[in-house]
């Protein structure tokens, strides 16, 4: 867990990241983003307003209203995402990188915007905008914030593929997609494994082997088969993402019928992770 101190140093460190993103990559190769800073960068594109003061002035009747409804704590951490935002954009809006072929420059954009947000995220807050709004929605409505922000990403870009062009709008979508994969890295970190289910007959084996060669710990469940009710183990492991390969080769060396299903695990605290093994 981050200490108090630590979140507000992530957020500002991540709305600096995030502007430079913006400025010196987006900005510069003349790409758009989704959300509210997307309609500032519309705006700056078109009325030459600035775009760390509009994203601010975009975001306070969104600010007043959530801080009475959604909570103090959570609103004051967005409200400092916002200021930092508007204030290191308008800091580093001469901050210029371009560069000659588009989808580079949409690449780099999304790297460095993606590591600035998941920054902001992974200390509890957001930069307003579009989030206040996807809250209110689900409040209101019931729909899933993933839908309602969505549904806003897409209305942005199809008015950036109107005003400024559909070439525009495309290299925007693929720095979209980037910065979304870097923001689940960050807030994922290292901590971040898989999660394996093992069905097999021979269960004994490849447990055994599977705390000889990887040196992870197994959990075994009773389970029983829905269709034959034959009784099953089921060997149950969470490994880092690099040796799911090597359980896979452990568990067909032992079992080539063997039942195997991985999932993503998205943080992971014990032994062997977060603190090493006796």
């Amino acid at each position: 867990m981050l200490r108090s101190w630590s979140k507000w140093f992530l957020i500002g460190l991540g709305g600096l990241i995030y502007s430079v993103g913006l400025n010196a990559f987006l900005v510069a190769n003349h790409l758009a983003e989704g959300g509210f800073v997307g309609i500032s960068v519309l705006l700056l594109y078109k009325l030459h307003w600035p775009l760390g003061l509009t994203f601010f002035l975009l975001n306070i009747p969104l600010l007043i209203p959530a801080w009475k409804k959604f909570g103090h704590d959570f609103i004051l951490r967005t409200t400092v995402g916002v200021v930092a935002v508007s204030l290191f954009s308008s800091l580093t809006a001469n901050l210029q990188l371009p560069t000659p072929d588009h989808l580079l420059g949409a690449l780099y954009a999304g790297v460095v915007t993606g590591l600035g947000l998941g920054l902001i995220f992974r200390a509890g807050a957001t930069t307003g905008g579009a989030d206040i709004i996807a809250r209110f929605v689900r409040h209101w409505y019931g729909y899933s914030m993933g839908k309602t922000l969505f549904a806003i990403d897409v209305l942005v870009i199809g008015m950036v593929a109107f005003i400024i062009g559909r070439e525009v709008a495309m290299y925007s979508l693929v720095a979209l997609f980037v910065s979304s994969r870097v923001i689940d890295f960050v807030i994922e970190g290292v901590k971040a494994g898989k999660a394996v289910h093992i069905i097999s007959d021979k269960h004994s084996e490849i447990v055994e082997a599977i705390h000889a060669k990887l040196e992870r710990g197994t959990t075994l469940l009773d389970a029983s088969g829905g269709y034959t009710g034959a009784e099953k183990r089921v060997i149950y492991c969470v490994v880092a993402r690099e040796e799911v390969g090597r359980i896979q080769q452990i568990v067909h060396d032992i079992d080539p019928r063997a039942f195997v299903v991985v999932n993503d695990v998205h943080e992971v605290l014990g032994e062997g992770f977060t603190y090493p093994s006796p």
